[in-house]
């Protein structure tokens, strides 16, 4: 399996999110907030340098697709919906 262009495969990294009154919110909520976290799987022939296998990034949900490949799901952004690399 190969990412074209500008193209980045990611998995989701699913994480608890507590508001600062304590309160655990539920995978549910968190899937509508619309940028979440994922590690950089594959990136495409045209992504820049500084996107790296392994990276830990946020990305916008709104412009994400998910596909399964032999049985895995994998997540699909290109390059311009990364808004944040940690």
């Amino acid at each position: 399996m190969r990412a074209i262009g500008k193209n980045i495969i990611i998995e989701k990294i699913d994480e608890e999110i507590t508001t600062e009154s304590g309160l655990l919110l539920s995978n549910d909520d968190v899937k509508d907030f619309r940028y979440q976290k994922g590690k950089i799987v594959l990136s495409g022939s045209d992504v820049s340098d500084y996107l790296k296998k392994d990276d830990i990034v946020y990305y916008d949900t709104r412009q994400c697709y998910t596909l399964v490949i032999n049985g895995e799901s994998c997540t699909i952004i290109q390059e311009r919906d990364v808004v944040v690399v940690l």
